[in-house]
This record gives structure tokens, C-alpha cells and sequence, in this order.
């Protein structure tokens, strides 16, 4: 009730304004024409008088003066301060107002952002005060000294109606150069050091977990790995050269991280060298855990169709919401709604793991996708982690290779590691890919080595 006779009073107040505003105009015009009428009465009078020339020189010297003396009082006893700020100073302060309100400048983005500078003094505080006039707000700074020059790597607060061209634009006009931009999270308010020891951690927990440890680290990038005994020789061991490092692992496997248009600098090259070898030395080794006992019965993997469609939807019921959402990647509730196509012979190939009483426990899916294929498992909770999964996988694999597909790739989770540790045992060269939590894994099929590590 309160608001409501605020703004009613508020309306009324705004109508009066007005009603004055027009009321005032007027009597500025009629004091207008009453001043212009006495100056032309009182003009002819004086005119005609013997010394009327004189007087009205006399007149206007005087009004100069007055006006000039005014003009100075006014400047030397000015009763407003000058806006704080400088000349910007009025503008900003009506920014930080509509800020206050939750208006426009109230929303923001985070941005990850590198750029090459000279490595002179003064450089970075230009750079910083041309991301300050577009109100960017930088919350963390990285330096990564080079030979020439140095790459800066910024998290920033942008207002949200600020492009990536602007930003760019900007960050040019501060002197950086070869600049890279990319959308952040609020993951990626941790702090350097923080963040380096959580994945470092991760790696030693589980050595799959490897590339993603490199792609978080070093940011939008590829990863490919390539197993012991088909990397080949390598004299040269780790190299790093413009946009492309090749890490060799320990174990005679290797790494290669490439990212477009964006040179690795030699503390990054550093850091991933450190993860390998992390991963190399304590992967798996902290957190160990003990054999799963041996599976009861007879395992057995055959092709599924249309008619398993109710043992599937069983198997459905009988795994948990966690696991359905690592597989299907929506609302659990659908997840039934997607085995009458996945079984559909027309669609693809479904195998499917039994025991000895004919009970599935596992789904294996082949989906055909040009020169490639995905592939997608399910494992019920209960028989996880006892091989079931890597054998689905495997014949999958084997079925693709043998239909003439170059490559198979599995769409899961950034954080599913088991579906990375799978396809890592496949013993083929994997590519990564991620886009914000989304992981794409890609086995390459395509050499004569990859076909026969599947036979």
C-alpha cells in the first residue's frame, strides 16, 4: 500500500512539475516583451535628447563591466564542486548508479584472455587502462616471460554488452598483439596455483584423467595420445614448437597438445611436462583400490534387436540416475524413450552382455556417422568395473574397423573418467576434444597397427 501512494504521489508531483514548467515559460515570454518595449521607449526618449548618444554609450560600457565582473566572481567563488573523476567522472557516476540498480551494467561475462606485449616499463599499465575505459574489470593476471616481449594472460569481468570484437579492439589499442579470447567460468576464479595442485591431484588419483588435466591447464587445445609400441622412436623427446608440444610418456607412449593460432610458451610447456611425469609415477598408484571379485556365471556378448527392447528397459530400472545420466546426457525420466531407435537395426548395432540367465546387464551401441562412427556403452551398476565395458567396446570397435570406418568416438561427460580409462585401454591413438563439460574421445582406426591391436 505503501508503494502504491508513493507512486501516486510521485505522478502528481511529476504533473505539477509540468504545470509549472508552462506557467514560468510564459512569464519569461510576456517579461520579454515588456523588456524589449521599455528599451525601444526609453531609447526614443533618450535619442532625442541633446546628450541622448552619449548617455547610451555611457549604458552599454557600464552593462559590459557589470557583466565581465560578474563572470569573474563567479569563477573564483564557485559554490559546485567539479564532478570527482575528471571529466568522466559525471558519467561514471551515473554508470555505478544503473549498476546499483541492477540495470545493464549489473550483468557481466567472464572472459579468459592472452596477448602479446612489448616487455618495456609502462606497457601492461597502458594495456590495463584501455581495458578500464571499457569497464573491464581484471580479476587475476598471469605473465609468461618470452625471449621478446611477454604473454599476459588475463581473467576479466566484461560488461555483458561488450563483444569479443570490442574487447579484442580494446586490448589491441593497449598494445597487445596476437590476442586469443575465450568465455570462463566460475571455475575459473581459482587461483593459479590452486588450480595446478587440484589437477595435479587428480592425475596422481587416476592417470586417465591425464588429458583432461592437460586441456584444463593449458585451455581450448587438442590432445592426442598415442600408446607404447606405436609412437615409434623419438630422439628428440619432448619438443615444443610454436603451437604443437610432444610429450613423451615413461612408459613409451606419447602426448601431443596442439591449439590453433596460439604459440605454447615455455612455462606452459613446463607445467605439462610435470603432469606427465605426475601421472607417469603416481597414476593409479594413490587411491588403489582391490580386485572386484571374479564375475559369477557365463558372460556372454550378442547382438541385440527390437526384441530385448523389455530386458532393456529392466536393465534400465536396475541402474542408478547417476550412471543413466553419464550415458544419455539428459533427463533420466526420457532415458526409455531412446531404446526403441538404438535397437532399430536401421539406426546402427546393439550388443548386449547376459549372464548365464539370459538377464542383461550391459548395452554396447555402434552408430554409424560417415568415415567414423560413435559408440556408446551402458553398465549396470552392479557389474561395473569387471571388464565388461572394454569387451563391448572392443567388438564395437572391431565391427566399425571391418565397415570401413577411419575412426569411433564416444560423447560423455568432462568428468566421466571411467569412459576415458575404457577407451584409453583400447590401446589406440586417442584425440580429445572439449567444449565447456562436454568431452568428445575419438579412437583412430585407420592404421594397419590400430585394426589388429582389436582382433
Amino acid at each position: 500500500m505503501r508503494d502504491l501512494t508513493s507512486a501516486t504521489t510521485a505522478a502528481s508531483a511529476t504533473a505539477r512539475r509540468q504545470q509549472h514548467h508552462w506557467r514560468r515559460d510564459v512569464i519569461e515570454l510576456a517579461a520579454l516583451f515588456v523588456a524589449v518595449a521599455t528599451a525601444d521607449l526609453v531609447a526614443n526618449l533618450v535619442g532625442h535628447a541633446p546628450d541622448g548618444p552619449a548617455l547610451l554609450c555611457l549604458s552599454a560600457a557600464a552593462l559590459v563591466a557589470t557583466a565581465g565582473f560578474h563572470t569573474w566572481w563567479a569563477r573564483r567563488h564557485a559554490h559546485t564542486p567539479p564532478p570527482a573523476g575528471g571529466p568522466n567522472g559525471g558519467r561514471a557516476t551515473e554508470r555505478a548508479k544503473v549498476s546499483a540498480m541492477g540495470g545493464p551494467s549489473a550483468q557481466t561475462t567472464l572472459w579468459r584472455l592472452r596477448t602479446t606485449v612489448r616487455d618495456t616499463p609502462g606497457s601492461l599499465a597502458v594495456l590495463c587502462a584501455a581495458l578500464a575505459g571499457q569497464d573491464v574489470d581484471i580479476l587475476t593476471l598471469q605473465t609468461h616471460p618470452l625471449a621478446e616481449g611477454a604473454v599476459d594472460e588475463f581473467l576479466v569481468r566484461a560488461p555483458a554488452a561488450l563483444a569479443p570484437g570490442d574487447l579484442t579492439r580494446a586490448v589491441a589499442a593497449g598494445g597487445g598483439r596476437d590476442t586469443w579470447i575465450e568465455r570462463a567460468d566460475a571455475h575459473d576464479l581459482v587461483d593459479t596455483p590452486t588450480r595446478v595442485l587440484g589437477l595435479a591431484t587428480r592425475t596422481a588419483m587416476d592417470a586417465a584423467g591425464l588429458p583432461l588435466a592437460i586441456r584444463q591447464l593449458l585451455g581450448r587445445c587438442t590432445v592426442r595420445t598415442v600408446p607404447p609400441g606405436m609412437a615409434g622412436p623419438d630422439p628428440a623427446g619432448d619438443t615444443l614448437e610454436g603451437t604443437v608440444m610432444r610429450l613423451r610418456e615413461p612408459a613409451g607412449g606419447s602426448v601431443t597438445v596442439e591449439r590453433a593460432h596460439l604459440p605454447f610458451t615455455p612455462t606452459e610447456f613446463a607445467r605439462a611436462r610435470a603432469l606427465v611425469e605426475l601421472g607417469a609415477q603416481l597414476g593409479g598408484a594413490i587411491g588403489r583400490t582391490a580386485p572386484l571379485p571374479p564375475v559369477g556365471g557365463q558372460i556372454t556378448v550378442r547382438a541385440a534387436g527390437p526384441e530385448d527392447l523389455e530386458a532393456a528397459r529392466e536393465l534400465h530400472a536396475r541402474c542408478s540416475a547417476a550412471t543413466l545420466a553419464r550415458r544419455y546426457h539428459g533427463p533420466v525420466a526420457d532415458a526409455d524413450r531412446y531404446l526403441p531407435h538404438l535397437l532399430s537395426p536401421r539406426f546402427g548395432r546393439t550388443l548386449a552382455a547376459r549372464t548365464g540367465s539370459g538377464r542383461i546387464v550391459a548395452l554396447g551401441h555402434l552408430m554409424g556417422d560417415g568415415d567414423e562412427a560413435e559408440v556408446a556403452l551402458l553398465v549396470e551398476d552392479a557389474w561395473q568395473r569387471r571388464g565388461i565395458g572394454l569387451e563391448l567396446l572392443r567388438r564395437l570397435a572391431a565391427q566399425a574397423a571391418d565397415t570401413g570406418c577411419e575412426s569411433v568416438y564416444a560423447v560423455t561427460r568432462a568428468t566421466d573418467t571411467a569412459m576415458v580409462a575404457t577407451m584409453r585401454r583400447l590401446g589406440l591413438p586417442l584425440d580429445y576434444q572439449v567444449e565447456d563439460s562436454t568431452l568428445v574421445v575419438t579412437a583412430s582406426l585407420a592404421s594397419a597397427g590400430s585394426r589388429a591391436r582389436l582382433r
